[in-house]
């Protein structure tokens, strides 16, 4: 698809998978809105590419911030790709060395942001791109989600993020199918383990593996 001159979104798009994404996009022609929590990365970083890129810190999980960045980026031209980068993860077993349950805390928190998150930005993404006009073959827009390979092949401690981008890669084939006849696509990737932040959270014999 040709993004050359149309808009895009990425949340979670001040570091990682999500500011690879954003050089992308923006080396494709593209406009792009880097959405993140943290505010002051995300201007930093969209500062970088002059008019090419802008910045919102909010919460992928939260519809009104989420609004907030697509009518950003729908400003500066027809929104087009929508890129679901934002996560969070924890290393915690089902049962502790200690005895103790999984935090029902924990679990919560990472669902919220990687699967609710996720389809926040889905959903809301994939309406503001449907108000686009079409193009050749009356095609709108594309919205890319990112799964794990933990959704497929969860190791120990990963039960809640590996429930949280299983959940992920469920709701790809409805949602796709939901859109077609609005000319947008919905795709899912399943990367393996990188050198994020996000990794970097986690304990060194979990960084390890």
């Amino acid at each position: 698809m040709d993004i050359s001159g149309a808009s895009a979104i990425v949340s979670g798009g001040a570091s990682g998978l999500g500011a690879a994404a954003v050089r992308r996009i923006i080396e494709a022609g593209a406009f792009c809105t880097v959405l993140d929590r943290d505010e002051e990365r995300a201007k930093a970083f969209a500062g970088t590419f002059g008019d090419r890129a802008d910045y919102f810190g909010g919460d992928v999980s939260d519809p009104t911030d989420v609004l907030g960045a697509i009518e950003l980026a729908s400003s500066k031209a027809p929104l087009r790709l929508a890129v679901n980068c934002a996560g969070i993860g924890a290393a915690e077993r089902t049962i502790g060395k200690d005895g103790s349950p999984h935090k029902l805390e924990t679990f919560e928190r990472i669902m919220r942001v990687n699967l609710i998150g996720t389809f926040n930005l889905l959903r809301l993404g994939a309406q503001a791109i449907s108000k686009s006009e079409p193009m050749e073959h009356g095609e709108r827009g594309l919205v890319v989600n990112t799964a794990s390979i933990a959704a497929y092949d969860g190791q120990i401690g990963q039960l809640a993020y590996s429930a949280s981008k299983g959940g992920i890669v469920g709701m790809t084939l409805p949602a796709a199918r939901d859109l077609a006849a609005a000319g947008i696509r919905v795709v899912t990737i399943a990367p393996g383990i990188m050198d994020t932040p996000l990794l970097g959270q986690l304990p060194d014999e979990i960084r390890g593996i």
